[in-house]
């Protein structure tokens, strides 16, 4: 059966969600009249719930028992009041201090996760850039046998990766260690990336006795960016949180989200459909596709560094979760991650 959600119908079921998420419990239709102002008789408000059973918005665990919202009346709800909620005042400030008081070095990224997680009481989940797309702390270059070169790649955050790279431009030691001071003064917490844009912008533009180095800088950055490239890693914070929340009473529902967190590729696909839209994103039951777990919501988003979505990161906990104050926190700390990667909060400079 389909039922059209008039204002009656949509009113009694954001009530039974409202309530639900606050106590945890099924909601009865003497609650409903009670405590949302709703002027119903309990037996109309009885028939609109078992309205909104039959479309499958809501279920009712036992016969005597109230109703409690479906995926589906979770996914409804969510779609109503995603752009309506605001983030309180509390969470704005715990954000803005906590990330304008990083010091220098400090991974922002996980800074953020690990705050998330203590201000909703749920685990984070962070796709961690691949070291290409990371800001640069040092690029330097050291000859290998056999024409080979191995780049060393060290992130502000201390994640140091080595490449091997193949060139066609051959240098001595003498060379590239020109090559690695000239390059010293141009990463500055850039990207990878940025570091070759701009390689190549100073080589078609400026001539003069720096044009045979900055070419052999270009080429060994240019080949190191066409190397094998790492994918995204899934880290997790806070799980601990997460398992103190009363639906964790249950040792068997704890195994299940344990094994879900396994699922690090699963979680990853997540995330990666989140850097595809711009915003928030929420994933609710089925629509996480985490195996042997249903009870699971994801609300994620991706965060930019110079406009562009350069990672993404998310809050995971039961479908119970309050997504009236944890979808606009989540924007927000999205929002404050990204300043402080381009260096747009007091205090900090870009690439840090």
């Amino acid at each position: 059966m389909t039922v059209t959600l008039d204002e009656r119908h949509r009113r009694i079921l954001f009530a039974v969600v409202t309530e639900h998420i606050a106590s945890g419990k099924a909601v009865g239709s003497r609650c409903i009249a009670k405590r949302y102002a709703i002027k119903l008789s309990p037996a109309t408000i009885r028939n609109v719930l078992s309205d909104l059973e039959d479309a499958e918005l809501l279920h009712q665990p036992h016969t005597s028992a109230g109703r409690v919202p479906t995926d589906a009346g979770f996914r409804c709800f969510v779609d109503a009041i995603a752009t309506a909620g605001q983030i309180s005042d509390a969470h704005r400030t715990a954000l803005l201090r906590r990330l304008q008081d990083l010091e220098p070095g400090a991974d922002a990224v996980r800074e953020t996760g690990q705050l998330l997680s203590r201000l909703t009481g749920t685990a984070t989940i962070i796709a961690q850039p691949t070291v290409v797309e990371a800001a640069l702390d040092q690029l330097r270059f050291m000859r290998l046998s056999g024409g080979r070169t191995l780049a060393v790649l060290v992130t502000r955050s201390g994640v140091v990766e080595n490449r091997v790279v193949v060139t066609e431009v051959a240098v001595d030691d003498h060379s590239l260690e020109r090559v690695n001071n000239y390059l010293a003064e141009l990463v500055g917490g850039r990207t990878l990336a940025a570091v070759r844009d701009l390689l190549a912008v100073r080589l078609a533009t400026e001539e003069g006795q720096y044009h045979v180095l900055r070419n052999q800088a270009q080429q060994m950055v240019e080949a190191t960016v066409d190397g094998p490239m790492e994918r995204a890693r899934v880290v997790i914070e806070g799980q601990g949180a997460l398992f103190d929340r009363p639906e964790f009473g249950d040792v068997e529902k704890i195994r299940r989200y344990l094994n879900a967190f396994e699922e690090k590729q699963k979680l990853l696909q997540l995330l990666e459909q989140t850097l595809l839209t711009d915003g928030v994103q929420v994933f609710i039951g089925s629509e996480a596709a985490l195996d042997d777990v249903d009870d699971i919501s994801v609300i994620s988003s991706p965060y930019r560094r110079d406009g562009a979505r350069v990672g993404s990161f998310g809050i995971v906990g039961p479908t119970r979760m309050d997504y009236k104050k944890y979808v606009p926190l989540v924007g927000f700390a999205a929002d404050v991650l990204s300043d402080v990667l381009d260096g747009r909060l007091p205090g900090r400079s870009k690439g840090s």
